[in-house]
């Protein structure tokens, strides 16, 4: 009794309880089955004769079957939910219980064989029919249940993709409980795909007139597959006319980390698009190992590390796992922030958070005795061109003085390499911030020119009291050669940074508008923070010193399109544009490179190196000096004045600063 009582327990455990039906239901299909496959053989009337003997022999093999649906639960799934997986268990279970059955008969006697242990193919016959309406059963109770669960609640879909992205995407919409959406199609890129059918639904071209047909089938939402996503954000015809028919998208999220094909892939990673995801971009690769190599087990200082670039660029570096990180920001709330990312996400590396201002000497060179850090990367710097307009003083103090400290402390106390994080708006400068970062390139670049000069002058320490300037003050605090490689590196906007247009964008239109655009043909250039931030580390991985690295930006956007589009993605209604005018300082485009340079190709695709016009050490130290000085006085015509004699080039526009061209043009 209790030998039984163990098995009813184990048989009809606790999670098997509430799917009695189920398996009822499968009981019943065999000895129905049972009794079917004995007409088609026998006949009705034999049938009718012997209809109990042949029931009470369907009921003793429905324990064979009771074995084999325990051990393959076929009874713990759920109809409506039912998959192919389910329904290969169903025909395991099936073809395991005619076994045991058939391997049970051939230990019975003679002359106690029973009908349907003694034909052969009376029990197969069985099998097929009770197997094949099992399977049916299923298939329609989860037909039907797809078919109108919340039919009136889900969404109509198309999936953009027809690989294993899109087919990702499928399966996990259609096993999603409770249901949202209903698939109606696929869109490929490929012509040849027109008028094929994938899972069961039409293959369209985005070459159909593919918005009539999403609009007669009532599709709401296009979902992108990400292995799709680089060649959709090139379709901006396809785009447009998606968001003026009002359907909207779904995509992975430009900061997400690219699928990588392998991982279960759900439709709850896309969500509906921001603008960041529409603008075109290529793939950017960089060599990790490389990277990897230089950076691991060595000391790394950052500054600016709270700020948009500075920040990624901490998380980008951690991954490498230095053996010490050195962060410097005077804004004390966002040090705060990176220093509890630091401790969640990355606690087994030293990271030394440190609130100070770059224009500290003092401190700032306490800071490099202490850590004598092998990698420097510099991101600090005042940005805003308009802030900078207004107070020259500050950027020179600021991004010129602090990056020379910054510079002069890494050659004294032997770091390997020096990264600058400079801008496009350096390039032929119009305002006071990108002429500030220019004079930073040229003094960076001396110093490593005058590092080069020095090692081919020098070939033994004992001889520095010869030299004289300016290579007396370049030696390393022990009395060596310097090392210090300078690495400039210059790109343009890049995506949700501090202040930057999105941002500003949207909460002009969270307000109902108007959305402020300075000029209807402006135009800019757009990189994912993350992006540059790889193209930075891989820049100055490659750098040998004195080079200024370009990046490859891609396409300009037009920054009055830019705002449409994000007006209609909003839904917002009457929101409009107003050009109010260039600001201070402000271009309608951005260069990368100045009229006279050319590049060099890298073996990166994404990065090249400017061939710029270079300046004496002593001349360029003289000169910042200089400007020093003047910034003391606070004077905005006169410190302008000197950084347009520094960098010739540096034309001011929309600006109170234009009167010193046209004195120089007299």
């Amino acid at each position: 009794m209790k030998f039984f009582s163990s098995v009813i327990n184990w048989y009809f455990s606790r999670n098997a309880l509430p799917y009695w039906c189920i398996l009822i239901i499968d009981f019943a299909t065999i000895i129905c089955s049972g009794l079917l496959g004995y007409y088609f053989i026998y006949g009705g009337g034999a049938l009718s004769q012997n209809f109990w003997n042949v029931f009470k022999e369907l009921c003793i093999l429905l324990i064979p079957y009771a074995i084999s649906f325990r051990i393959f639960h076929t009874y713990s799934g759920i109809f409506r939910y039912s998959s192919f997986v389910d329904l290969a268990r169903l025909l395991y279970a099936m073809a395991l219980g005619t076994a045991i059955a058939y391997i049970g008969y051939l230990f019975i006697p003679e002359g106690q064989k029973t009908f349907f242990l003694d034909n052969p193919t009376l029990l197969l016959l069985s099998l097929l029919i009770a197997s094949l309406f099992m399977c049916t059963l299923r298939i329609v109770v989860k037909t039907m249940y797809d078919l109108f669960r919340n039919e009136g609640q889900t969404k109509r879909i198309f999936i953009y993709g027809v690989q294993e992205g899109g087919i990702g995407l499928a399966k996990s919409i259609r096993n999603e409980t409770p249901r949202r959406y209903i698939i109606k199609g696929f869109v490929s890129s490929e012509a040849q795909m027109k008028g094929k059918w994938l899972l069961g639904l039409p293959v369209w071209t985005d070459g159909d007139d593919l918005i009539d047909i999403m609009l007669k089938q009532k599709v709401s939402i296009l979902m992108v597959s990400p292995l799709q996503t680089v060649h959709f954000r090139e379709q901006e015809k396809l785009i447009n006319a998606l968001i003026d028919a009002n359907i909207k998208i779904m995509m992975m999220p430009y900061t997400a980390e690219e699928w990588d094909g392998k991982s279960e892939l759900r439709y709850s990673q896309l969500h509906e698009v921001d603008i960041e995801d529409l603008l075109p971009r290529d793939k950017i690769e960089v060599d990790m190992i490389a990277i990897g190599r230089q950076l691991n087990d060595n000391r790394v200082l950052i500054t600016g590390a709270a700020g948009s670039i500075g920040n990624e660029m901490v998380l980008q570096v951690a991954h490498f796992e230095p053996k010490e990180l050195i962060l410097i920001d005077q804004a004390e709330t966002p040090m705060h922030d990176v220093r509890r990312m630091m401790a969640e996400q990355y606690p087994r590396i030293r990271c030394h958070t440190i609130v100070a201002s770059i224009t500290n000497q003092t401190f700032m060179e306490n800071i490099f005795r202490r850590f004598h850090p092998d990698y420097v990367f510099h991101a600090a710097a005042y940005k805003h061109v308009p802030m900078m307009e207004d107070n020259p003083a500050m950027a020179v103090q600021n991004n010129i003085y602090g990056t020379r400290i910054i510079a002069d402390l890494a050659v004294k106390y032997g770091t390997k390499k020096f990264v600058m994080i400079s801008t496009d708006k350096a390039v032929n400068p119009t305002n006071v911030m990108g002429c500030s970062k220019r004079i930073c390139e040229i003094y960076c670049q001396s110093l490593n020119k005058a590092i080069e000069e020095m090692s081919k002058v020098v070939e033994d320490v004992k001889d520095k009291k010869e030299i004289g300037a300016p290579y007396n003050s370049l030696f390393q605090a022990n009395g060596k050669l310097p090392i210090t490689q300078f690495v400039t590196t210059r790109f343009g906007n890049v995506l949700g940074s501090n202040g930057s247009v999105i941002p500003i964008f949207r909460e002009q239109i969270a307000k109902g508008g108007p959305v402020t655009v300075t000029h209807p043909d402006i135009i800019r250039y757009f990189m994912l923070i993350p992006e540059a931030c790889k193209l930075v580390l891989e820049a100055g991985t490659m750098g040998k010193g004195g080079e200024i690295f370009v990046f490859d930006m891609g396409k300009p956007v037009r920054i009055a399109s830019l705002a449409q589009r994000m007006i209609t993605l909003s839904g917002a209604q009457g929101c409009k544009i107003e050009f109010t005018g260039l600001r201070d300082g402000e271009k309608l485009y951005e260069e990368v490179l100045n009229d006279a340079e050319h590049t060099i190709h890298t073996n990166h695709p994404k990065i090249l190196i400017a061939n710029v016009r270079e300046y004496d050490y002593e001349q360029a130290r003289h000169n910042e000096e200089r400007l020093l000085e003047a910034s003391y006085t606070y004077d905005d015509m006169a410190i302008v004045k000197i950084m347009k004699e520094i960098v010739p080039e540096f034309k001011s526009r929309q600006s109170k600063y234009e009167i010193l061209d046209e004195g120089s043009q007299e």
